[in-house]
């Protein structure tokens, strides 16, 4: 006997069928509809594994979401991601450094050296020179290029 029993009403079937049916439906959200009604056809959820295409544990959260949450465990939740180092005052401040004169004679600051400024200023603990690649692509900032406007003169 599982402990989250899946017992759709019929307005719950018909809603997971016309989902099922629409075409106009994200593939996580056909995959947990398509679980929920094997699972109300009270199948193991090893058939419903090898039906769905997907694993026992993945079927195991769906029943559990869907005993608590309803219909809307068929939603994504929101993911919150990784926290960005520098803070958009920290930011601007390594675009600042970008567009200053380079170090040692050199024509323009290497990433690295623009990541190693970062930690040395104190503006945060790590940053790595893909990050400050990101950054400056993020605003545009071309610093091999006298007309965007942020090349060193």
């Amino acid at each position: 006997m599982k402990k989250y029993q899946v017992d759709l009403t019929a307005a719950e079937r018909d809603e997971l069928l016309r989902l099922s049916r629409s075409g106009k439906t994200s593939g996580r959200k056909l995959t947990r509809a398509r679980i929920l009604l094997k699972a109300d056809e009270q199948l193991a959820d090893e058939e419903i594994a090898e039906a769905v295409g997907t694993s026992v544990a993945t079927i195991e959260r769906t029943r559990q979401r869907f005993v608590e949450e309803g219909l809307g465990a068929l939603n994504e939740r929101s993911r919150l991601g990784a926290r960005p180092k520098l803070t958009p005052k920290g930011a601007a401040h390594v675009i600042a450094v970008a567009c200053s004169p380079a170090p040692g004679g050199r024509k323009r600051w290497p990433l690295r050296l623009l990541a190693d400024r970062a930690v040395e200023l104190g503006l945060c603990s790590e940053f790595s020179y893909e990050s400050v690649r990101r950054l400056l692509k993020k605003t545009c900032s071309n610093l091999g290029n006298t007309s965007s406007g942020v090349s060193p003169k």
